[in-house]
């Protein structure tokens, strides 16, 4: 069996990755599964380059091999073109991306010095699997200094429409790196229909009959893998004993939100359409309060330090305006939680409200599922626009532009019969359960791991295969 060496920006131990969040939970998840090499960034910011990686034993059986990074690579490379160009433009907000600033050839140099420091921990039979935005350009270097092996890509983010992709000014570059990969996982089938259609039409892509795609003369698969969850940390009984919302009363109605401090997410709008909630629902007054978690993320980009203040004066007018001496409408905590705090916050919550503008899949919606008692379960709102939204149509889905579609969402939920919040819940934990965490890395890695031969016989022969169809007839192209 190949061993499999994990690529990502961050590398932490997995029995600390629940508190890092995001990407590392599915990463660390995976790795504990199945022992391997966990390659990245250290964390650490240094004056000097280093070259060679520091190797490490995990508690769980991993190896651990890290690199930091300069202080310039961290301000061009990190902040600069991964989260202030290709971060924005992914999530469809091409007006915050800063293309003139010069960032792509750090992005690219540390690309290539993490592709040298990685080859010589390399195996012949090693499968790669390199994750998210920050290293699309690995492959690309890999194969420049000789590595063979099979190399997958998985992009945690929304891929764009074509149109906000051709605003890159280096996007051929970045498709050509992209086609280096030979298999490129996306989390929903309309991340998968953006790329082929970007490729096809904005870099010179070619379809083949099984579904693959011919760019720079080389050839790469691309597919959906919804990333999901390990549900035994927030569905296990002893994890999520019952928590009182901190106001005291049984009788108060929690709404639980959970994200990053990000301008994607949405907050603003939701913080807006639960005021309108109370505007228009007087009765409720007193008797609901919306627990926001938002965890601190890249304060140092002045996007994200304009949303902290935003939020800050949005909730202190909310609860300036309806609060009251015993009652106070929203409880806006900016710090990080563990997984069993997160669990019981969850099981506590009449609502869950995940409405973030774009997401490429959002984890906490299935998480509050996970969560939830099956005999007395809250309700599910979720963003027509995360990636989850594609699997959990049980959910309330609503358009988080929309704040009285947010508020009467809210309306909605709280009303709801406990016969159809138990069916909706029985529903939605049966696509969880299906598609959790493991599901989605073997899925992944097996398709991965086949060789050219497997690979032609297990796709038609004729027409595009599944994953390209089924995405393309999903944009209205097929």
């Amino acid at each position: 069996m190949s061993r499999i060496v994990i690529v990502s920006n961050r590398v932490v131990s997995p029995g600390q990755a629940a508190q890092a969040g995001g990407v590392a939970v599915a990463i660390a998840d995976t790795l504990i599964k199945r022992n391997g090499l966990w390659f990245g960034w250290s964390g650490s910011v240094e004056a000097e380059v280093t070259h060679e990686a520091q190797i490490e034993d995990s508690d769980d059986g991993c190896i651990l091999a890290t690199l930091p990074i300069t202080t310039e690579e961290y301000q061009g490379y990190y902040l600069g073109y991964a989260n202030s160009v290709i971060w924005p433009v992914f999530h469809n907000r091409v007006d915050l991306a800063q293309f003139e600033a010069g960032y792509y050839a750090l992005y690219q140099e540390v690309n290539r010095r993490f592709a040298e420091a990685l080859k010589p921990l390399l195996m012949p039979d090693d499968l790669i699997w390199v994750h998210d935005y920050h290293f699309v350009a690995l492959a690309k270097s890999l194969r420049s200094i000789g590595v063979q092996n099979r190399i997958g890509f998985f992009l945690h983010i929304p891929f764009p429409p074509a149109q906000s992709f051709l605003a890159v000014p280096e996007h051929i570059e970045l498709a050509r790196a992209l086609a280096q990969y030979d298999l490129i996982g996306l989390q929903t089938t309309t991340d998968v229909g953006n790329m082929i259609n970007y490729l096809e039409h904005g870099a010179h892509g070619r379809l083949l009959p099984d579904g693959r795609i011919r760019v720079a003369e080389r050839v790469v698969e691309i597919a959906s893998f919804p990333v999901g969850i390990d549900l035994e940390p927030f569905s296990a009984p002893a994890h999520v004993a019952r928590t009182v919302p901190a106001q005291a009363a049984e009788s108060i109605h929690r709404i639980i939100g959970v994200d990053r401090l990000d301008y994607t997410k949405g907050l603003p709008q939701k913080f807006r359409g639960f005021s309108r909630f109370l505007q228009h629902h007087e009765g409720y007054r007193n008797r609901v309060v919306l627990t926001q978690i938002a965890a601190p993320s890249r304060e140092s980009v002045e996007a994200y330090s304009d949303i902290r203040k935003e939020l800050e004066s949005l909730s202190g007018a909310i609860n300036g305006s309806y609060g009251a001496l015993d009652w106070v409408p929203i409880n806006y905590i900016n710090r990080s939680m563990t997984r069993l705090e997160l669990a019981a916050a969850y099981r506590s919550a009449s609502v869950g409200l995940v409405t973030p503008l774009r997401d490429g899949m959002n984890l906490v919606a299935k998480e509050y599922v996970a969560a939830q008692d099956p005999a007395d379960p809250g309700v599910l709102i979720l963003s027509r626009f995360a990636g989850a939204a594609e699997q959990m149509a049980e959910a309330l889905i609503v358009n988080p532009y929309n704040i009285d579609e947010i508020a009467e969402a809210i309306h909605t939920a709280l009303e709801m019969t406990l016969d159809e919040r138990c069916e909706r819940h029985k529903r939605l934990f049966a696509k969880i359960s299906a598609g959790d965490a493991d599901h989605w890395s073997s899925a992944f890695l097996e398709r991965l791991a086949r060789n050219d031969e497997n690979h032609h016989a297990a796709l038609p022969e004729v027409g595009h295969g599944p994953d390209i169809r089924r995405a393309l007839r999903h944009l209205g192209a097929a």
